[in-house]
């Protein structure tokens, strides 16, 4: 499939955003962006410039003060922009937020579980958490609580938790930020591997030049506007 034939999973068009207090900052400046299923879009820039905002603008978390944003073309609102979230968006954190007391398949079980889904031993969501972690290659930390695991490990987890549902676009902010280099080197192949096989698209925060070199395209943040790199 072509680049012009595949449909965009996200549309963004003249995103800007505002924080108030104590004083105006203008922090996007009219943001545009298209990213079109497959596609693996790195942000980058120096600290401070927007890019965790911008990320949660994307993701519904935040609401931009003008533009508007369009999620597997449809036109996010106020009265809709959960249900878009649920369906088409996962999200993956540089701090992993996982519930520390609970085991790895009961963390990546959650988002069906939210999503009232069937969770019970043998039911579809149950498998397919089991799959993915063993796709992370956590076949036998299935029933470990997370506090035991190591940075890698409970990356891996969180990684496996975003696709439970399926989505259509992961953003990621600074995945392997915490993670040694061969770690990180594993998660971001792991990232790759799931949005080629499953014709995802992903949108990735990073500092790190490795990980925007493997994405197909990259954007540098600066005064509030995102200048193509390649």
């Amino acid at each position: 499939m072509t680049t012009q034939s595949r449909p965009n999973i996200l549309k963004a068009i003249g995103i800007e955003k505002a924080f108030y207090t104590p004083e105006k900052v203008h922090i996007l400046r009219g943001i545009n962006l298209e990213v079109n299923r497959g596609d693996t879009v790195a942000i980058t820039g120096r600290s401070g410039q927007g890019k965790s905002t911008l990320l949660q603008v994307l993701g519904t978390l935040e609401t931009p003060c003008e533009g508007t944003l369009e999620i597997a073309q449809k036109t996010v609102r106020s009265t809709t922009k959960s249900i878009i979230r649920n369906k088409h968006i996962a999200f993956i954190f540089q701090s992993f937020h996982l519930l520390e007391d609970y085991t790895a398949l009961e963390n990546v079980l959650m988002p069906a579980r939210i999503a009232r889904q069937d969770v019970s031993v043998g039911a579809p969501a149950y498998k397919r958490g089991i799959e993915l972690l063993e796709q992370v290659g956590l076949s036998d930390r299935l029933y470990f609580h997370t506090k035991v695991l190591s940075g890698g490990e409970k990356q891996r987890v969180a990684i496996a938790r975003a696709l439970c549902n399926d989505p259509d676009l992961i953003l990621a902010d600074e995945p392997s930020g915490n993670l040694d280099k061969l770690t990180s080197k594993a998660i971001h192949e792991l990232l790759m591997n799931f949005v080629k096989k499953g014709d995802k698209s992903l949108i990735v925060v990073t500092h790190d030049p490795e990980l925007a070199g493997m994405c197909t395209t990259e954007y540098n943040l600066s005064d509030g506007l995102l200048h193509q790199m390649r």
